[in-house]
């Protein structure tokens, strides 16, 4: 399994099945027990809508690898067995179908760098559980392609397409993420690749410590979360930009029209989980219930791009409180 497994952290006692990582940190047990509940109900669903092939039709997003990405996390953040566990099948199914979507000569998955980011970070969590052979040069291949990119780009940073001379946040944090996870994974990761995408992102940065779009304007949630989290990852968390982004997260990351934005609560979540314990507290109490109170009966959520993203997104952002992926680590 690599080195990865020396992130894990100590857990509490055993109070799930064998198949699950038990939970970190949370003292409430019922919380903890209704907590496993919700998350198992969700990746059962999402494993019973699975095609064959390994993706889900549930519009056409299911298809698309970004999607198959964050369905994979979801799979693998629970800590059951990637390879013999019960979910191990549509873990395998979907990772096969993202390499058969890699263009292999240049790397690149998928038609958008949203949808190479989102793959690249699964390949990469995947890698580290599980060290299949087969997948070290696909995801040497996705990171070479991310830096590739970066180094054409005026902006030292990505947009939509590996030639873009343009870039936004959003896009940006998946690409980021996903280097920071190949870089755990045993990939090589200039450190100036960082540097320079994270200088881009600092100058997006406004006075209230919000994160805006392609400037530092439309400071929005969603992408301060992506931009506090980038800062935490690269252990920044000193800086009067990281500290800026939490005051902004603490007074804007509550449920309205943009926390009920799966993309938002995938992010916020991470964000407000590095941000202290207490802010992660907080938030991780209010989402759980939130999301409680939202799951259909067959276990999904739903969205305009699908109940699969809905529901990998939404279970990802519950995923913190089992501490199993290095991604997920403070």
């Amino acid at each position: 399994m690599k080195n990865k497994i020396s992130f894990l952290f100590i857990l509490l006692s055993p109070i799930f099945s064998s198949e699950g990582q038990e939970i970190f940190e949370q003292q409430n047990d019922d919380f903890v027990r209704s907590l496993d509940q919700t998350y198992l109900k969700g990746l059962l669903f999402l494993q019973n809508s699975q095609g064959v092939d390994g993706r889900w039709t549930d519009s056409s997003y299911g298809s698309e690898p970004g999607v198959l990405g964050l369905a994979i996390l979801a799979f693998l953040s629970r800590g059951d067995d990637p390879e013999f566990g019960p979910f191990s099948k549509s873990l395998s199914q979907a990772v096969d179908q993202i390499l058969r979507q890699q263009n292999k000569d240049t790397g690149y998955i998928g038609s958008s760098m949203y949808n190479h980011g989102f793959a690249t970070l699964a390949l990469a969590e995947y890698y580290g559980v599980t060290n299949h052979s087969d997948i070290g040069p696909a995801l040497k291949k996705a990171t070479n392609l991310i830096v590739s990119a970066q180094k054409t780009n005026p902006k030292g940073a990505w947009r939509y397409s590996p030639e873009s001379k343009d870039a936004d946040t959003t896009i940006t944090g998946a690409q980021l993420v996903a280097l920071f996870a190949s870089k755990n994974a045993g990939m090589q990761v200039p450190d100036e690749a960082i540097a320079k995408a994270k200088k881009f992102l600092i100058e997006c940065q406004d006075e209230k410590g919000g994160f805006g779009y392609t400037g530092n304007s439309g400071a929005n949630l969603p992408r301060t979360a992506i931009g506090s989290l980038i800062l935490a990852l690269d252990k920044d968390t000193d800086s009067k930009e990281f500290k800026a982004s939490v005051e902004y997260l603490r007074e804007n990351a509550r449920f309205g029209d943009q926390g009920h934005k799966f993309y938002s609560l995938y992010y916020t979540s991470q964000a407000m989980f590095r941000a202290s314990p207490e802010d992660w507290d907080k938030w991780n109490l209010a989402n759980v219930r939130q999301l409680q109170a939202t799951q259909a009966e067959n276990g999904s959520w739903n969205s305009n791009y699908g109940s699969t993203f809905a529901t990998s997104a939404a279970l990802l952002s519950m995923a913190l409180n089992y501490r199993y992926l290095p991604i997920y680590e403070r």
